[in-house]
């Protein structure tokens, strides 16, 4: 049984990746990966996600307006949220640990997320220690090393 956040995550998931014409195409979607809702659960949701209807090719599909995606950092942001709020960075194969101050991990965190760094999956904050996923591709110690380069240290 899926909660309702992690439908609608599913849900903007299957609209990236799918050209959805109909309810009834999307309910079946959704059922294929285990998730039975009714068509009315879906309606409730894609009006809560904000999702239109969008005439591509000439037909029309459901898809979530560009503007509910979280807007970009300017370029230097994320090397003075490094500067400010980094004090240590260590890696393990592809995992990157960073150091904070108290309460502070979640700020870098966001910046993290929202620069789309090379190489970084993903990141978990807690309170003043911050994980960072890195690619197989990259590895732990690349993106550790841009960290300590973005961090000045």
């Amino acid at each position: 049984m899926s909660t309702k956040a992690q439908r609608q995550h599913l849900i903007r998931e299957l609209l990236a990746s799918h050209e959805i014409n109909s309810q009834a195409q999307l309910v079946g979607l959704l059922a294929e990966r285990s998730v039975e809702v009714t068509q009315a659960t879906v309606c409730r949701d894609l009006d809560e996600l904000g999702v239109a209807k969008m005439r591509t090719a000439g037909r029309t599909v459901y898809a979530v307006p560009e503007a509910d995606a979280p807007e970009a950092l300017p370029p230097n942001t994320l090397r003075r949220v490094f500067s400010d709020w980094v004090l240590d960075v260590r890696s393990s194969q592809n995992i990157v640990v960073l150091r904070t101050p108290p309460g502070s991990a979640h700020v870098v965190a966001s910046a993290i997320d929202r620069s789309a760094v090379d190489g970084v999956v993903g990141t978990v904050a807690g309170d003043d220690t911050l994980f960072i996923v890195a690619t197989e591709e990259f590895g732990g110690p690349a993106v550790a090393e841009h960290c300590r380069d973005l961090a000045d240290l």
